[in-house]
């Protein structure tokens, strides 16, 4: 009897150690990813928290105050940096009662329902070149005013300020990472924001994106934009530098290290790789990239400067039909996961797993709007219909290079009035291109081009944002081992249990 009870206890060790090590197997490489909600038709956002934890995000960027999106994320465990619009910059700015009525409204309420935010990130890289100095102003004013907001909330040390800049905020007149030092006209500027971040203990955000060196620039070599080649290599006094990302970051730190901030801690803001709107931008591209950095995550493999990697947030997790596309098509299709959550390519994230789609979608009903096959393309209003449909909906898979450019012009018709019809949540008067349009049910999506396997090209069906109502179960959060406290509650009592077992 003694040896069958010690037996017991033994099987009851090994069963607990086994299923701890299963826990903590599945969050031991927390994720970092931007949610933007620039859509049209978004996913709800209780669906885009489960799609967070399941696929191992603990940390996630969002760039504005949304009700809905903090509501969902209150009690998920997922740590937020909450960002502020550029719009808000000139207020903020002007009056602090602004920020502490900002801070009520968007951080402490939220907080106290059960949203953890880490972070306040105060503009959206303010400083871009484009913007013409119309920030220039601002930015720190509304930076102190914020930081000032959270110290009277009681929210000092819990939160941090930082302020999310584009990489252009510092060059190198060597055309390598040890000739690093902030751009010349905002020199002065950003040792002051430097410097009023580091006396209250928060980051500098910064965003690094090697497809925008590759596009921007037909001499780029490619190679040297994605991790893991070692042709082209950038070679500074005894450093080799064999990617972009790396020399990139290493001249950031260099300027930090010429101006007395050796030890700034520093955030990778935004990073990642489109997959439509431009030549370079495909899924293969993109997998290619986004997995070396997933495996520098894992890792934790940093920079020859800094040789753990520091936070890096994903760019980005959804793709938004409705953003600026100002910077180019591209601008639209950043997300690893389709707008309606779906895996666009497999991304092996450690300990065996792999990208899981998101679950509970509902969609719209399975039918399209295409040209019907009476129309002539001759016809005089056939290229302001399709303009209509593009000035209203998302074409930009359509341009040179993107995943729906080989289409005909018959197929690019259909395509722009499909998006149109779609955007319009498949209104009966939407799929009225004068008298050049039908609906069908049959998926007009091309196949494979030939001499490939697969073909990006996806005529959508959007989602019916009318129907979304998630399950949920009393157990979900348990069986699903998303929430971090719920892992803690399992670890607990199986401690308990074995305790006792072998004492009791």
């Amino acid at each position: 009897m003694q040896n069958q009870n010690m037996g017991s206890r033994n099987l009851m060790i090994l069963l607990t150690l086994c299923i701890i090590g299963e826990v903590f197997a599945v969050g031991v490489f927390g994720f970092a990813c931007n949610w933007g909600t620039r859509s049209t038709h978004p996913l709800p956002p209780n669906i885009v928290v489960r799609l967070l934890k399941e696929n191992g995000f603990d940390k996630v960027k969002l760039f504005e105050a949304e009700p809905e999106v903090l509501k969902a994320l209150a009690k998920s465990g997922i740590e937020v940096m909450l960002g502020i619009p550029n719009d808000f910059l000139a207020p903020l700015a002007s009056s602090v009662q602004f920020a502490v009525n900002w801070v009520t409204h968007n951080v402490s309420s939220y907080i106290t329902s059960g949203v953890n935010i880490r972070y306040v990130a105060v503009g959206n890289e303010p400083f871009l070149k484009t913007y013409k100095d119309k920030y220039l102003q601002t930015t720190l004013p509304a930076l102190q005013n914020i930081q000032a907001a959270l110290i009277k909330a009681g929210l000092g040390k819990q939160v941090k300020i930082t302020v999310p800049l584009n990489a252009d905020v510092y060059e190198t007149d060597t055309g390598v990472p040890s000739g690093g030092n902030f751009r010349s006209d905002i020199h002065d500027l950003m040792i002051s924001i430097v410097k009023f971040l580091s006396i209250n203990g928060a980051p500098l955000s910064i965003n690094i994106y090697p497809f925008l060196s590759l596009q921007s620039d037909p001499h780029f070599p490619k190679e040297y934009a994605y991790f893991g080649s070692n042709s082209n290599p950038i070679v500074d006094g005894s450093i080799t530098y064999n990617n972009v990302m790396e020399a990139n970051f290493d001249t950031l730190i260099t300027a930090l290290e010429k101006n007395g901030f050796p030890t700034m801690p520093v955030m990778i803001g935004e990073m990642g790789w489109p997959t439509d709107g431009d030549p370079s931008a495909n899924n293969e591209n993109a997998q290619r990239f986004n997995q070396g950095l997933f495996d520098k995550i894992i890792r934790k493999q940093g920079t020859p400067k800094r040789p753990t990697l520091p936070d890096v947030y994903m760019f980005a997790l959804v793709d938004e039909d409705a953003k600026s596309i100002d910077p180019g098509n591209f601008e639209r299709h950043w997300g690893i996961f389709n707008f309606d959550g779906t895996v666009k390519y497999g991304l092996n994230l450690g300990n065996g797993r792999n990208l899981v789609p998101a679950k509970g979608v509902r969609y719209l009903a399975r039918q399209w709007c295409v040209m019907s096959p009476e129309a002539n393309l001759l016809d005089p209003n056939f290229t302001e219909s399709v303009n209509y449909a593009c000035t209203y909906a998302d074409c930009t898979s359509l341009g040179y290079g993107s995943s729906c450019g080989m289409l005909d012009a018959r197929s690019n018709a259909s395509f722009a009035f499909n998006m149109y019809y779609q955007t319009m949540n498949q209104r009966k008067d939407a799929c009225q291109f004068n008298n050049l349009s039908m609906i069908t049910k049959a998926d007009p999506s091309p196949g494979p081009p030939s001499g490939t396997k697969n073909s990006s090209c996806r005529f959508e069906i959007m989602i019916d944002l009318g129907k979304h109502q998630l399950a949920r179960s009393p157990s979900s959060t348990i069986t699903g081992l998303g929430n971090g406290l719920s892992r803690i509650v399992v670890i607990t009592s199986l401690f308990v249990v074995s305790i006792s077992v072998l004492f009791g």
